[in-house]
């Protein structure tokens, strides 16, 4: 199945396995539903989801762990054997350790005459064969136990489907990050909540096609307190569309807006080239381009609507032609291509000076490491903390990508990536204004009305984003929609959400492999005008 097509269907509200827990706690307490019935109804749930994918299936095999998990694999193995299907369940782990319903589970299992056995190999079985990965579930955090290890090495050398009980088993729910080995899934199913890893960092390897059920939980539970305040809310080009309307017939240019593109030092004026073009695929009534002289000539043969200046000396003969162009734009691109010289230096200096947190900044690639060289100086040289070295304000958006990010954050790019959602947050915390933190699952930290600090995930995208340009492109998107008059937060939701739509249009007709950020323009506009 098209993964986008899957992700349409799904909630939007992502949680945490803490959350999920108070709301499965809710529900038995509040709602009256047994905890017994609920895992009848999840494995009931899994059960069908393997018959409607796999309609040949005659044999299931069950690799459960000792938790609730492992119940939820037991009851799925003792409803497919009362419907005729052969039936096996492997234990990790001691099956004395099971308790309550997922004991009660074990035994309506064996009542059912399923096998129940100590971990072997499942290689060698036919192609009618499905594992179901009950191992561990949300359960899991830390480093795992060398049986489990040993036992998801085994299903996912089995080359057999496998279907993971609500997360893949050594999955870390929360942040998306995977263990040493981790269940490799065909299908996830996922029940009451949505986990939020399983749509960044290494979820999106690792989850396959995610099913989500509900359980049949009665709306005032899904509704209660727990629910209704998510960590963080799953965003795709279908959450976005409502933001690009219609042009008046009389609209004009002055209208849509004016975006200002600074960078491209020698040898990097495309970075710069694709963002001023970005800016005018996504409706930027006017774009301009500050770079190299040396760039001017091939810029405007490439896209003579772009006005296009040369600039060597910010500091001196040309701060006139700089402070004009920032003071008359209705938002500033810099960091494509920016480089880091002294050029670069000046130019990202004078453009923090003269737009003086009032015109607003989009501020990505070079730029990005430039402030990050800067506040690790002042930290340094002041023995500053982490708030008072960095240059703090709310009318920009910062675009880096895990690399860039960990150098704002005075960390590893690994720190980053064991926990994104956190890391995306203290970004934000930390340099103000709207952050985003590029890669699989993309996300979005931000102020809300009620100054409280959101997060949001996009979902479009594909692997064959991975090459050079993209972020360009970006960034000139995210200025576009800036200008146009959209808050900072939805410019950058349209702006992610149409970058990862227009790839995966692009990757639809050609492939991932070879996809060039400049593939990308055609699909852009199609977009911004709701042409799909």
């Amino acid at each position: 199945m098209n993964r986008s097509a899957n992700m349409t269907r799904l909630p939007r509200t992502l949680y945490t396995a803490a959350q999920v827990r108070e709301l499965d706690r809710f529900a038995i307490e509040q709602g009256g539903i047994p905890g017994a019935e609920l895992m009848e109804r999840a494995a009931s749930v899994v059960l069908n989801v393997i018959l409607q994918r796999w309609p040949q299936v005659r044999r299931l095999i069950v690799v459960a762990g000792t938790g609730n998990n492992g119940g939820d694999g037991y009851l799925v193995a003792a409803l497919a054997a009362a419907q005729g299907l052969s039936a096996q369940v492997f234990e990790v782990g001691e099956s004395a350790r099971l308790q309550g319903d997922a004991l009660a589970a074990r035994e309506r299992a064996l009542a059912e005459s399923v096998a129940c056995s100590p971990m072997q190999s499942i290689n060698g079985y036919a192609s009618d064969t499905v594992v179901v990965d009950a191992l561990l579930g949300t359960g899991f955090n830390g480093e795992l136990r060398p049986q489990y290890s040993a036992a998801i090495t085994v299903i996912n050398d089995s080359s057999l489907p496998v279907v993971a009980v609500d997360v893949p088993s050594g999955l870390h729910s929360d942040t998306g990050v995977a263990a040493s080995v981790a269940v490799c899934a065909s299908v996830t199913v996922c029940f009451i909540g949505l986990k939020q890893g399983l749509f960044t960092a290494d979820g999106p390897n690792l989850a396959g096609e995610i099913v989500f059920h509900d359980l049949g939980l009665a709306e005032w539970v899904l509704q209660c307190e727990i629910a209704g305040s998510p960590f963080t809310s799953r965003i795709d080009i279908n959450s976005v569309t409502a933001l690009m309307q219609p042009r008046r017939a009389g609209t004009h240019k002055g209208e849509c807006g004016h975006v200002l593109v600074v960078g491209g030092d020698v040898g990097y004026g495309g970075a710069a080239l694709m963002a001023a073009e970005a800016a005018t695929r996504a409706g930027a009534g006017t774009v301009s381009l500050l770079t190299r002289a040396a760039h001017v000539t091939a810029a405007l043969a490439r896209r003579p609507e772009v006005m296009v200046r040369g600039i060597e000396d910010p500091d001196g003969a040309d701060a006139e032609l700089l402070s004009g162009l920032v003071k008359r734009a209705d938002v500033v691109v810099i960091g494509p291509g920016l480089g880091r010289t002294s050029w670069s230096r000046s130019l990202l200096r004078l453009v923090l000076q003269y737009s003086a947190d009032r015109v607003p900044l989009v501020v990505d690639a070079d730029a990005l490491n430039l402030l990050a060289e800067a506040a690790a100086e002042r930290r340094e040289t002041a023995a500053a903390d982490e708030q008072s070295a960095t240059v703090r304000r709310q009318h920009w958006v910062l675009t880096p990508h895990p690399g860039e990010a960990g150098r704002l954050l005075g960390c590893s790019t690994a720190q980053v990536q064991a926990d994104r959602f956190a890391a995306v947050r203290r970004l934000q915390s930390t340099w103000g204004g709207v952050c985003l933190l590029k890669g699989a699952g993309s996300l979005i930290s931000y102020e809300s009305n009620a100054d409280v600090v959101r997060c949001d995930l996009c979902t479009e995208g594909n692997p064959g984003m991975a090459t050079g340009g993209m972020g360009d492109v970006l960034s000139g998107l995210t200025g576009a929609f800036i200008a146009q008059g959209l808050s900072l937060a939805d410019s950058v939701r349209c702006a992610v959400c149409v970058h990862g739509e227009s790839a995966d249009l692009a990757a639809s007709v050609d492939g991932e492999r070879g996809l060039l950020a400049s593939d990308l323009f055609v699909h852009i506009q199609q977009l911004v005008n709701n042409v799909r």
